[in-house]
């Protein structure tokens, strides 16, 4: 069977390590769809789902709040600040960072705050996104 090596970091801990068929991602400039033998590659990613299609046919959600992707031959390495397990997703405590940032962004007093709010809005309407999304495919 063809797979690819894949390991998705925060910078916390390792999210996920091992093979896969496939990976799809938030790229810049739209999705990214990965598979072994893809070409070498280094991007940003947005904030949004990483999907995961292990060897055994099971899929892996994580969300990553932006960061980088690096494909080599053999191995995609995505690296985050932030990136939460799909199972591990709280739509709770996504909802209220939302409120807050939305909070934050009526309250900008400067250029500066009025990115930052920007900033953590969408990437709690991404992680909500993803949360919903993995929800659908259990």
């Amino acid at each position: 069977m063809n797979t690819i090596q894949v390991e998705v970091v925060s910078a916390e801990e390792s999210i996920f390590s091992g093979p896969a068929k496939f990976v799809a991602l938030p790229g810049e400039m739209g999705e990214l769809g990965i598979l072994p033998g893809h070409v070498p590659l280094i991007t940003r990613i947005k904030p949004g789902a990483v999907r995961i299609e292990k060897a055994d046919g099971e899929e892996e959600f994580v969300f990553v709040a932006g960061g980088i992707l690096e494909v080599q031959p053999k191995v995609v390495t995505v690296l985050s600040d932030t990136a939460i397990r799909g199972k591990d997703l709280d739509e709770a405590k996504a909802n209220e960072a939302r409120k807050a940032a939305e909070e934050a962004l009526k309250n900008a007093k400067s250029e500066v705050d009025l990115a930052k709010a920007q900033a953590e809005l969408a990437v709690m309407a991404a992680q909500i996104a993803a949360l919903r999304r993995f929800r659908q495919k259990r």
